[in-house]
């Protein structure tokens, strides 16, 4: 496609984006097909109605998503093409508000996301992460790292900063699982959101007059200063708590990529000091997602690289796509864990940037650490085609991931 000014009777074609189960970390032959068609083209995903834009350069990327010109809040009242085949927005849900009041609902967590907060639960993380591989080297070998480590850490971190009591874990870590799958159907998936919201409703309630610094409380605090809505505190508190639990999905395709490449774990055992910007360099090659997120609506005519994107059109961006950018990312598709600078976007970009992103790079190293010090010869039990990947999620990740040492 070329970048001259397209008009509307020469539009590229809309290509159909299936959402194919894929495993490991296979990147998406959909995706690489569209980036190499060019900056901006056409998709129609599985659900929905209609097309929408896509932007797949690392600059695009970053000036769709940090431009007021595109609207999530519009998304509410326009049928969008789009992979999940249930779409239950809430309004006033964070995830669907342009600033200034996403601005004003984000501020009222900000102190648990900080790095200041994310500190609070660094000693009480690592104790919990402890625990669970001495459990692990306790029952011996072969073991499931997903079920016995990768699963209940997140859960248990995020509810610490959330605030949320240790007997209620499970409890949201099944609503989670339901509303993250697309293979239950929407009546399920909205069951699980309402009764996730009723639970934080309660929770939330209790802590209006709350001083302390967990993100219930903080949002507690509030809505009794009248700051936010109980309404806008819940649709917060289910959005947080839910991206939560992709650690377990990242940290999966992490790990599997290690066992699967015994030159990249046998570099992290031997230069624990490399750790950080290594991570940062895997959270960057992961394909963490299937095909895209939430959509934008343009709210006026713009202009991206000679194309013009109508007033009301909706429009994609691709984090996995612009974190295999060349012209920001030299040979991006060798895991480089040298590679400095690394400004990968796979925790957003602009006002709906990820607020747990130092949390998620917290419990990563946490991870790496433990297990690559505490679990030495760790490496699959099965052979890596043997892996099971989830099916129908929206978020890509090992079911198990069978292991022995």
């Amino acid at each position: 496609m070329s970048e001259e000014t397209i008009t509307d009777t020469t539009l590229p074609p809309v290509r159909p984006w299936p959402a194919h189960d894929l495993t490991g970390v296979d990147f998406d032959p959909v995706l690489t097909e569209l980036m190499r068609e060019g900056p901006v083209t056409r998709v129609q995903l599985p659900n929905g109605e209609g097309w929408a834009w896509l932007v797949t350069r690392y600059d695009d990327v970053r000036m769709v998503t940090n431009d007021p010109r595109f609207s999530r809040a519009a998304v509410m009242d326009q049928s969008v093409t789009r992979l999940a085949p249930h779409f239950i927005p809430q309004r006033g849900a964070v995830g669907f508000l342009d600033p200034p009041d996403h601005t004003r609902l984000r501020r009222t967590v900000a102190a648990a996301f900080t790095a200041r907060g994310v500190e609070r639960v660094r000693e009480r993380s690592r104790t919990l992460l402890d625990e669970l591989v001495d459990e692990l080297l306790q029952d011996g070998p072969p073991a499931d790292l997903t079920a016995s480590v990768l699963s209940p850490f997140p859960i248990a971190v995020i509810c610490e900063l959330m605030g949320v009591p240790a007997a209620d874990r499970h409890s949201l870590h099944v609503w989670t699982q339901l509303i993250l799958s697309s293979s239950h159907g929407a009546d399920i998936s909205e069951k699980a959101k309402g009764e996730m919201g009723a639970y934080f409703a309660e929770l939330i309630g209790q802590r209006e007059g709350a001083t302390e610094q967990d993100a219930a409380s903080l949002l507690g605090a509030a809505v009794g200063r009248e700051e936010i809505t109980l309404e806008e505190a819940v649709g917060l508190a289910v959005l947080l708590q839910i991206g939560g639990e992709a650690v377990t999905n990242n940290s999966g395709q992490l790990f599997y990529l290690l066992l699967t490449r015994p030159d990249l774990l046998e570099r992290l055992r031997a230069e624990p000091e490399i750790r950080p910007r290594a991570i940062d360099e895997l959270l960057r090659f992961i394909p963490h997602r299937n095909a895209v997120g939430l959509s934008r609506i343009a709210l006026e005519d713009v202009d991206i690289r000679g194309v013009t994107i109508r007033e009301g059109d909706p429009i994609y961006v691709s984090y996995l796509a612009a974190n295999r950018d060349p012209d920001v990312f030299p040979d991006p598709e060798t895991v480089d864990l040298d590679r400095s600078p690394n400004p990968h976007v796979s925790f957003g970009f602009g006002p709906h940037f990820c607020p747990g992103n130092m949390l998620a790079r917290l419990e990563s190293q946490l991870l790496v650490d433990a297990l690559l010090d505490r679990v030495p010869g760790l490496r699959l039990a099965v052979p890596s085609a043997d892996v099971p990947f989830r099916k129908g999620a929206l978020i890509r990740g090992p079911e198990a991931l069978p292991v022995t040492w």
